[in-house]
């Protein structure tokens, strides 16, 4: 890397610049260096509001972790030290509890703002499967840190969720003994979860990393999903970016923290507050809101299900299909930028993906309703007809609309959709 020739005002930043270019490079990252598409709306704002929240979750969780205690017999009542006895360790508890929750709904709403726009389109792939990548983390993340309360939502979650592992052929119950440390979720798990609770954060933290570098290799997509065609397109990201992101910080942080302090438990399951006893189930499982599209798929999947791998049908169990099921609902998002073969991006200019998009929307809101609800009776059918519908609408409609959509006129670039013409023609 070569030495940087950027000067500043300040000898002191010019003296750190000459030895380590950072503040360049950090201008040239999110400052007046860094072009952006001069049309990005606020939900682009949602991007950085995670980012936000990541940084903030990290720093509770160090802090909470230094009055944490990983036994069976002591970290229920160490939580609850840490609420009652330590200097303001309610706030940082309710902060790092709700700020999960505001991490997912941030993370929700940028996925499906990539949905509808098409950012997972070429030659944003890669920079979309990152993305998943760090979902992924996210749920793993925050299945391991609801453990560690050990209230009884806890401990029953973690029985449930890790003998779901146990279908996988040949290596299932090994994987089950080995998360549980033992032949039943005690002690070991717990310090493993506690472990991997600590770990993943920074995982999660080295994928953003690499998300952001794909990120300003093709620079962001937009509204109008066409790509940058010259300086007339593109702004500074800094101050006119960094200003829209700090007002959006702004009115997120209210909600934050209108939770946080006044409807702290909101999210929260009143069995959790009670101490984990192996002796005693809960009359429903349920997990966070942000599993619940995922349990309710889980759980729709009928007995014997048949699953036409080859030329023959294979008889499955519920368990194994609905845990095939439920991964697979994610990882059929990373087929996203191929399973699209539409050539235009941006919603706007696909009238009938625009309203399937919100088909979609509702489904998986259904899908959550479902999931936090037994499953029986209407429910139970409801979230089959949910489930289909899921897989039906990424596998099978959104190829074919591809090929048979009549889309409208896309601007020629950016610049052009804000002249005369290009604001008639978007109108129409």
């Amino acid at each position: 890397m070569s030495e940087s020739t950027r000067e500043f005002k300040n000898p002191v930043l010019n003296w750190i610049e000459y030895r380590l270019p950072i503040f360049s490079f950090i201008d040239d990252s999110v400052g007046t260096k860094y072009p952006s598409p001069r049309n990005l709306s606020y939900w682009w704002n949602f991007g950085s509001l995670a980012g936000v929240v990541l940084v903030v979750m990290i720093g509770t969780g160090i802090w909470l972790a230094m009055n944490y205690t990983p036994h069976v017999s002591m970290a229920f009542d160490s939580v609850e030290r840490i609420m009652r006895d330590v200097n303001y360790g309610w706030l940082i508890r309710y902060v790092h509890m709700n700020g999960g929750t505001m991490f997912f709904i941030a993370v929700y709403i940028h996925i499906f703002r990539g949905l509808y726009y098409g950012s997972y389109k070429a030659p944003r792939e890669l920079l979309w499967i990152i993305g998943l990548f760090i979902f992924m983390a996210m749920m793993a993340t925050a299945f391991v840190g609801y453990v560690l309360p050990w209230g009884q939502m806890s401990f029953w979650g973690a029985t449930v969720i890790t003998n779901l592992f146990s279908v996988i052929p040949f290596f299932g119950d090994a994987i089950v003994e080995w998360l549980w440390g033992g032949f039943s979720v005690d002690n070991p798990t717990l310090n493993r979860f506690y472990s991997f609770h600590y770990v993943l954060p920074f995982i999660i933290f080295a994928l953003v990393f690499l998300h952001l570098w794909a990120l300003h290799v093709h620079k962001s997509n937009n509204p109008l999903g066409v790509d940058i065609k010259g300086d007339e397109d593109t702004i500074p990201f800094h101050p006119y970016y960094t200003a829209k992101d700090a007002y959006g910080l702004g009115v997120f942080l209210i909600v934050f923290m209108g939770f946080t302090f006044f409807a702290p438990n909101f999210f929260a399951e009143a069995e959790n507050y009670i101490e984990a006893n192996p002796l005693v189930t809960p009359a429903e499982i349920v997990p966070e809101w942000y599993f619940l599209p995922f349990y309710a798929i889980l759980r729709a999947v009928p007995d014997n299900f048949i699953d036409i791998w080859g030329i023959l049908p294979v008889i499955v169990s519920a368990k194994a299909a609905g845990v095939i099921l439920m991964f697979a609902s994610i990882f059929v998002l990373a087929l996203m930028p191929w399973l699209d073969t539409s050539k235009v991006r941006s919603a706007r200019f696909r009238p009938i993906y625009k309203q399937v998009f919100w088909i979609f929307v509702l489904d998986c809101i259904v899908l959550g309703y479902i999931g936090a609800n037994p499953p029986e009776g209407h429910f139970l059918i409801i979230g089959r007809i949910a489930t289909a519908y899921y897989f039906f609408h990424l596998v099978i409609l959104i190829p074919l609309l591809g090929k048979f959509e009549k889309t409208r006129p896309v601007p020629e670039s950016i610049s052009a959709a804000v002249t005369a013409a290009g604001s008639e023609e978007e109108r129409k």
